[in-house]
């Protein structure tokens, strides 16, 4: 970077490319700093249900940046595809939820935001072996595939002219009357404008580690293992994602089917376990019996940046005068990601804001 950036972004998993891009298209030079490649963790990792699971009993302030990311998607998705060539698979394939034992509360969630449903008939489990509770289906829920779209991301990134900074993990950084100057990396030293900590499951980590004097007002980011599989089946053996208590499979275009997941507190530990394996597989085999056709090809696990509730943070630090965070969005980081851009972006060029923005600041719950 010979001319500092106006945004450098710590972090390039889907909320730093969000971010990036977001602040891209005000005018703005942005350079992304990545440890390891873009998007290759919680990202990479996650199943891409663009709807938490049971948004109903989530607290309101996820619901706002979902809703607003749901507008915000097709577009995106249409945008990327046309100008990189690489399909994010944004795909309305709908989801079948199973058991919905609080079924008021959930349709009058519906109700309320908007959320297109209806019971779901007996057609929905012909193939599946399973006792449903009120089953509800909801036709318009979309999904995204994770890699697909972080790819179409970061080339749309560069075609617009990010800086990517890639193997490049942060060292020191620089504060002068509480604002920081420089940051020193393993590539270099570098100066910044304005900086955004957007590093998913570490960003609680780099704040203790690089702001000890301020830690009254770092975020409370931790991680939480998730193990996932993947079944090599044929298109059209699964047409819509089915969540069946706390678990879930989603079927991608070409017919692969991911099997998901476990939620671990295991440290910054990725080793994926037999044990989860075998859970999972028996899960899905159980629930879907032609599944037992096809070969379980991938196993592999994430860490996702958990909060207590799942609400991120979204702020400018109290006392840092160019330091924000976006980051903390646990299991929903694709379904909150558009919106949590958005207000990112409006809230460091003091714009407007679509949502409100006191639930994401450091000072409250998260």
């Amino acid at each position: 970077m010979t001319i500092t950036p106006d945004i450098t972004i710590i972090g390039g998993g889907i909320i730093g490319l969000l971010t990036a891009r977001e602040f891209i298209k005000t005018g703005a030079t942005v350079a992304i700093i990545e440890k390891n490649e873009p998007g290759q963790e919680s990202s990479w990792a996650g199943g891409g249900i663009l709807l938490p699971l049971y948004p109903w009993r989530q607290p309101d302030a996820i619901t706002r940046l979902v809703l607003q990311s749901l507008k915000l998607y097709p577009t995106l998705a249409s945008q990327l595809t046309s100008e990189t060539l690489i399909d994010p698979e944004w795909n309305p394939c709908g989801l079948l939820i199973v058991k919905n034992p609080d079924l008021t509360a959930a349709t009058n969630w519906c109700d309320a935001n908007g959320i297109v449903y209806r019971p779901a008939g007996a057609d929905f489990f012909n193939m599946l072996d399973t006792i449903p509770d009120q089953p509800l289906w909801l036709p318009e829920i979309a999904q995204a595939r994770n890699p697909r779209l972080v790819k179409s991301l970061k080339q749309d990134l560069i075609n617009k002219g990010a800086t990517f900074m890639e193997h490049c993990e942060l060292t020191a950084v620089t504060l002068d009357k509480n604002r920081i100057t420089a940051i020193d990396t393993t590539s270099g030293q570098f100066a910044v404008n304005q900086l955004i900590i957007a590093a998913g499951a570490w960003s609680g980590q780099l704040f203790e580690r690089f702001f000890p004097s301020f830690i009254e007002n770092a975020p409370k980011i931790s991680p939480v293992k998730g193990q996932m599989l993947l079944f090599d089946a044929q298109p059209e053996t699964l047409t819509y994602m089915v969540l069946d208590d706390d678990q879930y499979l989603i079927p991608r275009r070409d017919g692969k089917i991911l099997a998901g997941s476990t939620v671990e507190q295991d440290d910054f530990n990725k080793i994926t376990t037999t044990e989860a394996r075998d859970r999972l597989s028996a899960f899905a085999l159980n629930l879907l019996p032609s599944l037992k056709n096809f070969p379980l090809v991938k196993h592999w696990a994430g860490l996702r940046p958990g909060t207590e509730q799942g609400i991120p943070y979204i702020d400018k630090h109290p006392e840092i005068g160019n330091l924000y965070i976006n980051a903390g969005h646990f299991r929903n980081g694709l379904a909150m990601g558009p919106a949590s851009a958005q207000l990112m972006v409006d809230l460091v060029l003091e714009r407007p804001t679509a949502i409100a923005p006191e639930p994401y600041t450091l000072s409250r719950p998260h």
